[in-house]
């Protein structure tokens, strides 16, 4: 069964998105502007993330966000309020298998800039976003996606609320599928597998990934500040094998500020 969502929406997006009862697909009415809603442009993104450094995160910029259209506790909307409230100038909702949160938080956000034009606050800038559970040297890990078309045949294997199977779990390939798609590929917080960075991260980087989430903090500390050990690393191999560098709260729970 399928549920019909109706949002008050700019004149940039038709009125009607509807997501199917698994509430993890989305069904888009046949005029909606997808390239609307990828917008802002990969290539931006590439200019902000060469400028991230250990102070970006998490006043500045989030990479790394959940909402309830995965495992975390924020609605969309309410997500988007806390990232004007915070100040923050960009950030990805980067919910797992799925955009349903992305396209939500999109339309809250056009309706807030409609509403709020003659207001000091700035909108942030939301990318496109995911993360993806992929195989690469026989562990799994997760690759973030960024910026990319979300209407994009070479997506759907992973819009579906898990984990993709066969080759489209194999880590080259999400990341080609990424790159179809117009979008950037991140290895997410790259010291919490069972693999060394030292070692994954050459091998997602022979295989065309473009960044690594270098500013994490692995042991959720309060306030959030990226592990010192951990980021040294991951900032040299990013470095030697010339990958951006990103940043992310991973955010499962109601503050932005913190991961849990």
């Amino acid at each position: 069964m399928e549920s019909s969502f109706f949002f008050p929406l700019s004149s940039a997006i038709l009125d009607k998105v509807t997501i199917n009862g698994d509430g993890m697909s989305v069904n888009l009415a046949p005029g909606l502007n997808l390239e609307r809603l990828a917008a802002p442009t990969m290539l931006a993104l590439r200019e902000v993330f060469q400028g991230i450094d250990a102070n970006s995160c998490p006043g500045s910029y989030n990479f790394h966000l959940h909402t309830v259209y995965s495992d975390g506790q924020l609605r969309p909307e309410v997500l988007m309020e806390s990232a004007i409230a915070i100040g923050l100038k960009g950030l990805a909702i980067t919910d797992h298998h799925s955009i349903n949160g992305y396209f939500q938080a999109q339309i809250w956000l056009d309706n807030w800039k409609l509403n709020n034009c003659d207001r000091k606050l700035t909108a942030p800038t939301l990318w496109s976003g995911m993360e993806i559970n992929a195989n690469l040297l026989n562990i799994e890990v997760h690759i973030l996606a960024y910026a990319f078309e979300p209407g994009h045949s070479s997506l759907q294997p992973y819009l579906h609320g898990k984990g993709a199977i066969g080759d489209a779990y194999e880590a080259e390939n999400v990341i080609n599928a990424i790159h179809q798609a117009g979008g950037l590929a991140v290895l997410a917080h790259p010291c919490r597998y069972r693999i060394s960075a030292n070692k994954l991260i050459p091998e997602a980087a022979s295989f065309g990934i473009d960044g690594v989430e270098t500013f994490y903090a692995y042991t959720n500390p309060n306030p959030w500040c990226p592990s010192p050990k951990q980021t040294i690393l991951v900032k040299e191999l990013a470095a030697d094998w010339g990958l951006f560098n990103t940043c992310g709260t991973d955010t499962h729970g109601v503050d932005l500020l913190q991961r849990l």
